[in-house]
């Protein structure tokens, strides 16, 4: 009868004719055709029930299938065989079902450190790792695989400084770790960034014999580029005795994540000289780099060579592309990135979106993009809400952001994050909400840092709060006593107020500390090539034409209403010095250098690396109505949209 139960349960085909065949057919998940014909055989030789166990786990099998063969186990007698019993805790494990496993485990009489390194590695595979650890203290003895299981598991949840750990007790045990520990190791380092533990497992790469093993290579140089040291992340992958896409993605991905996107962009270019194939996760790294140089150009060039590769269609790569062109200023190419995706709906694709429309302030789009994101049945993640509440802070969404912020922790039960409370502090402050949003800082159940009391400094910069605001610098500076941006935003809020004393004690505390602020710096891409603008400098080939351009706006300017708000100028001296200074603001270099090279009518797109000031903000909107093109500005914050005189902020940002 359990024969024919099992059978029933298969589909068809012929049967095996040996051994043979019916390791063959069960290795392949065929479990009916292995038994049809060979039942009495299966029953003659108990380790035959061992490769059905295996076919048990391949995706067209099912755990009832695998609970009614330990019922034909048992019938036969093989139960206690501890060969069998082994295969049967492997398969219970790797289909999930811990409980079945921890009883059949309990209940074995003869375990070997086989069972204990599969219970172990079903536990760790289905998220516990705590029974993992205390069955690994519990075991009478413990090999590679063991120690392997520990260190490769907790690195995947993350619990770096734990993998860590088993990493030293399995080498004071006097095991050799193998590729699969020391890859995971330098996985965790990286996670750390421990560049001195880093260093120290290569030091036994050397010693061991796995310096040029290719796999373990690769995780070396992530490690170093993961911690900054980019050079000898890719020293390490030179002392390889070959090349592969995964290393070249290893170098590529450190050079992005280091701020290095033109030598990221460069190594693409040697890769593909060498032969190699760019892959999805190439495509990821590249178009990354494009968007955070603002490389239109390159980053369309990208997009065309990932559709000839045929990975466009490819999720991740989707998604960088929707951010690329929102980040280079094309927020509709990004919405149509998004459109032609959703035959394929993905969570990261619609966070990506709705991240794409708060960054060009169009908060009411985000918002409906998420509503038919949540009626098409896809569940928001912390991300999807981050993106979310990002663009209802950037439109002036105040009382939908706080709506949504509740229904993130209730509905679907998601915990806050920093950056969530931030946002919300940065929607309430520029609401003008500052007592709200400082009280909020101070009553939240996660440890605030230095970036959200600065969120609240700036808010008070915008409405003039000078009470809060010093309450906020004094928390933001003991956070982060080397950071310029505090320092700033409080000298500009003296200064506002002429407290030139006040604003002179800051710089003094800034020389103290060895505190240096940073420059203005923007950027734009002209055929192919970015060019680069400094506050106050006048190194660049054209400055000549530039001036000239500058000065006759300005006159322009002047004959329409523009009058330069010199409060933005920090420093206590003349009118014209100050007038002098703001002409020289690095934006508006950026975009006289764009008029008189870009083509009549062709939108000017200008980078910046901090916010854009309040005066250049109100002199591009005069530029705009001048010279009737569209100027796209992105700041550290979001991108602005001036046209005809207008600014799609509506002045909030």
């Amino acid at each position: 009868m359990a024969s024919a139960l099992i059978a029933k349960s298969f589909s068809s085909p012929p049967p095996p004719k040996s051994k043979e065949e019916f390791i063959g057919l069960c290795s392949r998940g065929f479990l009916r055709q292995a038994l049809q014909g060979f039942f009495p055989e299966v029953f003659a030789d108990s380790n035959l029930f061992a490769h059905l166990l295996q076919g048990c786990c391949f995706p067209q099998q099912s755990l009832s299938l695998g609970r009614q063969l330990h019922g034909f186990i048992v019938a036969a007698g093989a139960a206690s065989d501890r060969f069998t019993a082994n295969h049967l805790l492997r398969m219970y494990s790797k289909l999930g079902d811990l409980p079945a496993a921890g009883k059949l485990f309990s209940v074995m009489p003869r375990k070997n450190i086989m069972s204990y390194n599969i219970f172990i590695g079903g536990l760790i595979q289905n998220g516990y790792l705590i029974s993992a650890r205390r069955l690994f203290d519990e075991m009478p003895e413990r090999n590679v695989a063991t120690c392997n299981a520990m260190v490769t598991g907790c690195t995947h949840y993350g619990f770096n400084e734990e993998s860590l750990k088993f990493f030293s007790q399995m080498i004071r045990e006097g095991m050799r770790p193998d590729e699969f520990s020391l890859g995971s190791a330098l996985r965790a380092c990286a996670g750390l960034k421990g560049v001195i533990f880093g260093r120290q497992i290569h030091g036994y790469l050397f010693r061991s014999g796995f310096a040029f093993d290719l796999c373990v290579g690769s995780s070396l140089a992530h490690m170093y580029m993961k911690c900054s040291c980019l050079q000898e992340g890719e020293g390490a992958l030179k002392g390889m005795p070959a090349l592969n896409v995964v290393s070249c993605n290893t170098v590529i991905a450190g050079r992005a994540q280091n701020g290095d996107y033109e030598g990221a962009i460069d190594y693409l270019v040697l890769m593909k000289a060498a032969g190699l194939v760019p892959d999805a996760v190439t495509f990821v790294s590249i178009v990354s780099s494009c968007s955070d140089l603002a490389a239109l150009s390159q980053g369309q060039q990208i997009h065309a060579q990932a559709i000839k590769a045929g990975v466009n269609l490819c999720v991740p790569v989707r998604s960088s592309l929707v951010s690329m062109y929102s980040k280079c200023g094309c927020l509709q190419d990004s919405i149509n990135v998004f459109d032609e995706s959703l035959e394929e709906p993905d969570l990261v694709l619609w966070s990506a979106a709705i991240a794409a429309y708060g960054f060009h302030g169009h908060g009411r789009k985000a918002i409906q993009l998420f509503e038919k994101l949540v009626d098409d049945g896809i569940e928001p993640s912390e991300v999807t809400f981050l993106s979310l509440l990002y663009a209802c802070c950037h439109s002036g969404l105040k009382d939908e952001g706080l709506e949504y912020l509740e229904l993130m922790g209730g509905k679907y039960e998601l915990k806050p994050s920093l950056k969530h409370y931030t946002c919300i502090v940065d929607l309430l402050g520029r609401a003008g909400c500052l007592d709200e949003a400082e009280n909020l800082i101070k009553s939240m159940p996660i440890r605030a840092d230095g970036v959200i009391w600065k969120t609240l400094l700036l808010a008070c910069k915008i409405h003039k709060n000078a009470e809060i605001a010093e309450r906020a610098a004094e928390n933001a500076l003991r956070l982060e006593p080397e950071d310029s941006a505090s320092y700033v935003l409080i000298s500009n809020i003296r200064a506002s107020a002429a407290r030139w004393t006040a604003v002179s004690d800051v710089r003094n505390a800034m020389r103290e500390m060895k505190v240096r602020k940073e420059p203005g710096v923007s950027w734009m891409e002209l055929k192919g090539q970015i060019h680069l603008f400094s506050t106050g400098k006048k190194s660049h080939p054209w400055q000549r034409e530039i001036d000239e351009c500058l000065g006759e706006l300005m006159g322009r300017m002047r004959e329409k209403g523009y009058i330069p708000d010199t409060s933005m100028v920090l420093h206590d001296m003349e009118e014209e010095e100050k007038e002098y200074s703001l002409v020289h603001h690095s934006e508006k270099l950026a975009i006289a250098f764009a008029i008189i090279s870009l083509p009549h009518g062709t939108p000017i797109r200008v980078m910046k690396n901090l916010r854009v000031c309040d005066d250049c903000h109100a002199a591009i909107k005069f530029i705009s109505g001048i010279i009737h093109r569209e100027i796209i500005l992105r700041d550290v914050s979001r991108f602005h949209h001036f046209k005809d005189g207008e600014c799609s902020c509506a002045d909030y940002w």
